[in-house]
């Protein structure tokens, strides 16, 4: 696990991935599972934009932070029995759920090895707790020492509940576009292609639909990076500092992670020692990878100024 602070500061500066996430909505409880008073639920479902806010909840209130797989269903199983017992404690926690196929800067923040995972966040500030199912009588005994360490911090508020049903305005937002639909569902699934076919499809039905263009962008990104190690790829990097595929190959690496000062100040030195084909394709990557940050992040201005010192 990182032993970076888990707050809002802990994912600042990383490219923002939620754009490949479904917008996120309070949790209802599992189908049966007891509530809190008056059928509340405490539960809420989040993705790299919403955690911090629920983080920023933890100044008030003990939050726990579920972190489970679609691509593992088994692991959702215990999410929902944890969500139970935490909405029996009528507001003293507030959990957050997380799926990781969404919620990629949280996964690469926490380097998560196995899901079913849970910590707590107080003041800010990470508690691990455990990995893996556990039983009920177990996640009691944690969740009640989880309130005791809140308790001795100052944190003694409750949190807002949520009802089961959907509130008004949740009810008359406009259904997502079709090919973000197909898009996202095949993100869920890892099925980079078809999230890529869907985003094409949707730009040749609205060449104004910068979400599509950011979308693919992004999905395109994590389908280039899928399974590369990052000690190896820079390894080699660093053996041909004049390589193209292997250069912009750490500057995707390093988008994926945040670094992305890093990445762009990697491409306009590779533009300043290439010429012809291979200057050129180090531009269009690096042209690509400002798409994937966003246009109007001051990382990619400053970027395409320097970028434009190094043509002419």
């Amino acid at each position: 696990m990182s032993n970076n602070p888990l707050n809002a500061a802990a994912l600042r500066g990383a490219v923002d991935l939620s754009a490949l996430a479904k917008p996120a909505r309070p949790a209802a409880p599992p189908a049966g599972a007891p509530t809190g008073q008056g059928g509340v639920s405490y539960v809420v479902e989040v993705d790299d934009r919403s955690f911090n806010e629920a983080a920023q909840q933890s100044m008030q209130v003990p939050v726990l932070l579920a972190l489970w797989s679609s691509s593992q269903p088994q692991s959702r199983a215990h999410i929902d029995a944890l969500a139970a017992i935490v909405n029996s404690y009528d507001g003293r926690l507030l959990l957050a759920v997380a799926d990781i196929t969404q919620a990629l800067q949280l996964r690469q923040a926490l380097q998560v090895q196995q899901v079913p995972m849970v910590l707590a966040i107080i003041g800010g500030q990470p508690l691990p707790l455990y990995a893996g199912d556990q039983s009920d009588d177990n996640i009691r005994a944690v969740l009640d020492q989880v309130l005791q360490a809140a308790q001795q911090n100052g944190i003694t508020g409750r949190a807002q509940g949520f009802g089961a049903a959907p509130t008004e305005q949740e009810a008359d937002e406009e259904p997502l576009n079709e090919y973000h639909e197909r898009a996202f569902d095949a993100i869920e699934k890892g099925d980079y292609e078809a999230a890529i076919a869907a985003y094409n499809a949707a730009l040749q039905a609205n060449p104004d639909d910068e979400d599509a263009r950011l979308g693919l962008g992004q999905v395109t990104l994590l389908k280039r990076t899928e399974g590369v190690d990052l000690a190896a790829a820079r390894a080699e990097a660093a053996a041909a500092p004049t390589d193209v595929a292997k250069q912009t190959t750490v500057a995707d690496l390093d988008v994926l992670g945040g670094h992305i000062d890093d990445a762009f100040a990697r491409l306009i030195d590779l533009v300043k020692a290439t010429a012809g084909d291979e200057r050129n394709q180090a531009r269009e990557h690096l042209i690509g990878l400002f798409d994937v940050v966003g246009a109007h992040d001051p990382r990619v201005k400053k970027a395409r100024t320097a970028l434009m010192s190094a043509l002419y």
